[in-house]
């Protein structure tokens, strides 16, 4: 397998997929869109810090990849939709730059309060200007942090060291998190209103775009000190411009930009109250060998078939969480295909329900093997954890996900249900068994069986009258069929009953046709599972 390393990382992860059995590398930094379009044709992964812009084009002309890895944070450089619609998984190294990130914007922090660069500046002008250069303290004062992930939890530890008051605004953090971290957990508008010094910390998304402007700086303390080292955008640049300039902001320290690289005639660079830096974040010799070395160890492992880390299209499941989920998406897979397979061929969604202790775990990933096995045989080779959920919406099937806080009949169950714009359900649910985690099979539309969830079965529904289970039997022993396990529901006797055979091998199209004309056989149908 090829790996195109597009832009230069770590010679450390280098070395690392070097080593690798089974894997070439291709170094080839600074090539031009041309080249980049030459090389992919035959490779499997790409690695890319910034540069390098993996498009739709470039992505056309990859039939054999597999996985992109960005060596850093932001993935603007490569089109994730154009990827999930191909299947490729799309990673970056999230917690690499973390500490880098965080010390810089303490730093920039340290210069909004004490104006060390004006001074540097003045000093090396031939001055000895100590007035003009007063600054202020931390201690003491109110620090809101927004976004309280991996970076600003370490500006928090960074800030509690200095006497501070750390408020924070994330609508995503537990209490007991901020809790146990001592930290205050507030709306924006309470931690805009009390804040001193105010850094953000979250992704550039529909709702953070803008998150502080005209309205938010109207709400702010005059004299307020504020930062970005996060993604420019957060912080509508016009309004700051605005907010520095009346005095309500009194500094501000910035190293993203809502355009890169700032424009070299840019209000902001003219400003003597504004710290700007051109994204630094990760650009330390530690943070970089970490990212470098990361990617390589995340391709590795995507291309050896195990673990996927840091996917920015798909969930992420390290070795911890594989082990324990692995059961549960092989069955979550099985119960998708068999229900694809017992339906009709249009449905209008999907539903899938969760009870008991699997409604604690990640039950992402196991939607996503559920979605890729109903569409295993209709999508083939083509579908993947990545693209299963796009592949359905342009079929025009909704998936409904629910969790159940109701009792069941078994420890944990997963019910997948087909529904037909006709209004008919189809459903399967499947439970793990025993310290082995065997899977089962454990009803079928709504009706009890008990019967493997693996190979080859056949389900017969027939009037309920002596003799069928003998004819069925009969019939596949002379097609030279073995019969492997059986499992029988009926609701009433004399109705309606259900067979699920385990099979060992498929039976010939004369025997299907035999037991489909049967008079008092409603449905035989073969499934693949």
């Amino acid at each position: 397998m090829k790996v195109l390393v597009a832009d230069k990382i770590s010679p450390k992860g280098v070395a690392f997929l070097r080593a690798q059995t089974g894997i070439e590398v291709i170094e080839a930094y600074g090539s031009s869109a041309e080249k980049v379009l030459e090389l992919v044709k035959d490779v499997h992964a790409i690695a890319v810090r910034s540069e390098t812009k993996i498009t739709a084009e470039v992505l056309a002309a990859a039939p054999l990849l597999k996985v992109v890895g960005r060596a850093g944070v932001g993935v603007d450089n490569v089109d994730v939709e154009a990827a999930t619609e191909r299947g490729v998984v799309v990673m970056n190294t999230p917690s690499g730059n973390t500490i880098a990130t965080a010390e810089l914007t303490f730093t920039h922090m340290l210069c909004g309060a004490r104006p060390v660069p004006q001074a540097a500046a003045s000093m090396r002008g031939g001055q000895w200007d100590r007035k003009s250069f007063s600054g202020i303290e931390l201690f003491r004062k109110t620090l809101g942090i927004v976004g309280l992930g991996r970076i600003g939890s370490e500006v928090a530890k960074r800030a509690q060291a200095f006497g501070m008051r750390v408020l924070a605004f994330d609508p995503y953090l537990a209490p007991s998190r901020a809790k146990a971290m001592q930290i205050e957990n507030v709306s924006l508008d309470e931690l805009l209103a009390q804040a001193d010094y105010i850094t953000v910390h979250m992704p550039l998304t529909d709702d953070t775009h803008y998150m502080i402007d005209e309205g938010a700086f109207e709400k702010c303390k005059k004299g307020l000190r504020i930062f970005n080292c996060a993604r420019g955008g957060i912080i509508k640049e016009a309004a700051l411009l605005a907010a520095l300039k009346s005095g309500k902001v009194a500094a501000a320290g910035l190293d993203v930009y809502e355009d890169e690289p700032l424009a070299a005639d840019s209000e902001l660079r003219k400003l003597p109250n504004v710290t700007l830096t051109p994204h630094l974040g990760a650009s330390t010799a530690e943070a970089q060998e970490s990212v470098g070395i990361e990617i390589a160890e995340q391709i590795a492992d995507v291309l050896r078939g195990g673990v996927i880390r840091n996917a920015v299209n798909m969930p992420s499941l390290d070795a911890a969480s594989l082990k324990v989920l692995g059961p549960y998406l092989d069955l979550g897979a099985k119960l998708g295909t068999l229900v694809q397979q017992i339906g009709p061929q249009q449905i209008a969604s999907l539903r899938i329900t969760y009870w008991g202790r699997i409604v604690d775990l990640d039950s992402n990933a196991i939607t996503r093997a559920i979605q890729q096995g109903f569409l295993r045989r209709i999508s083939g080779e083509s579908v993947n954890f990545v693209n299963s959920p796009v592949m359905l919406e342009r079929l025009g099937v909704k998936v409904e996900v629910i969790k159940s806080g109701e009792n069941s009949s078994y420890t944990e169950l997963i019910h997948v249900e087909a529904l037909a714009a006709d209004g008919s359900r189809h459903s399967a649910a499947g439970t793990l068994i025993g310290k082995t985690n065997q899977r089962r099979i454990v009803a079928i539309n709504e009706r009890g069986v008990e019967v493997d969830a693996s190979g080859k079965l056949l389900l017969i529904e027939n009037r309920d009258q002596p003799g069928m289970i003998g004819y069925v039997g009969t019939l596949l022993g002379k097609d030279g069929v073995n019969i492997a396990n059986m499992s029988l529901s009926r609701q009433e006797a004399g109705q309606t009953a259900l067979m699920v055979i385990n099979l060992d091998s498929e039976p010939s199209a004369a025997a299907r046709a035999e037991l489909k004309n049967h008079a008092a056989i409603k449905l035989a149908k073969f499934v693949h599972l």
